[in-house]
């Protein structure tokens, strides 16, 4: 009886209380990056009281709803069961590569936080399409697994004036940043995008310590309109709710008297660029 009782033991089924803990955890892990709940529950497309049952592990998703979930943070099922810390990525880790170890390995990987900190962060440069409008915008840089990741939205605004998609998984772009002699690049890229942007930025020391300047350029061919590289600023938010939300709704494409000063200032748009 006692052999019994220590196999049932061992081969107890998980509760289910707490693999909606499980579950609820992660998808509080995976929300961090978004300064407003009620704008990722329009995001994903999932009513926003059920979206907090489920942070706070009263109950599952659907298979259909879970997907959607797994899609939009570019993770798998496994979140139902592990921490998503835990999960490791599904193929070999490339950058260590014996191919590229020591072309892409440990040391330009490995990005100092007092180099490039952790946080939101709004940009600004000229706009790739058209000749006088500003682009603004709003990344998300965290660290993870020894990587440090870039994530970002396409404005709304500027998306539907160019007659593209405004789904969220066509707008989303993600990126890796790798240290550089005097700064940091980040290749970014859209979902299953065979198209991407390779950005450059260096800290801005004469005035304030939140700044760095670089430039941005994209991966098409030459043609007679629109730019393929400009100068670009990214000013660090850090955790500042307040500057976060009105970084947020002012994304989108703005005039350029209605650039910062000191940023016209960094981006020069009227000296070409070179």
């Amino acid at each position: 009886m006692a052999q019994k009782t220590q196999h049932r033991g061992r081969d107890r089924s998980p509760d289910p209380a707490e693999l909606r803990g499980i579950f609820g955890q992660n998808l509080r892990h995976l929300s961090a990056a978004y300064p407003s709940v009620s704008g990722l529950c329009r995001d994903l497309g999932i009513n926003r009281t059920q979206f907090n049952r489920y942070l706070s592990g009263e109950s599952f998703p659907r298979p259909d709803v879970l997907h959607q979930i797994c899609s939009f943070f570019g993770v798998d099922a496994r979140i139902l069961l592990e921490r998503v810390e835990d999960i490791g990525p599904a193929t070999s880790d490339l950058l260590n590569h014996p191919m590229l170890a020591q072309f892409f390995g440990p040391e330009p990987v490995a990005v100092d936080e007092r180099l490039f900190p952790n946080g939101f962060y709004r940009f600004v440069r000229q706009a790739f399409i058209g000749t006088h409008d500003f682009m603004t915008g709003l990344v998300f840089v965290k660290r993870d697994g020894g990587y440090t990741f870039l994530r970002g939205y396409e404005p709304r605004q500027a998306i539907r004036k160019q007659g593209l998609s405004t789904n969220p998984q066509a707008r989303e772009f993600r990126g890796l940043v790798m240290r550089q002699e005097e700064g940091v690049m980040a290749i970014v890229t859209h979902r299953n995008a065979l198209a991407c942007s390779l950005n450059f930025l260096t800290p801005e020391r004469s005035f304030q310590s939140n700044l760095w300047e670089g430039y941005a350029t994209r991966t098409v061919r030459e043609k007679v309109t629109g730019r393929r590289a400009t100068r670009m600023v990214y000013e660090h938010l850090g955790t500042d709710r307040a500057a976060i939300f009105r970084a947020a709704r002012g994304a989108g494409l703005i005039p350029r008297e209605e650039v910062p000063p000191f940023h016209a200032r960094l981006l020069q748009p009227d000296q070409a660029f070179s």
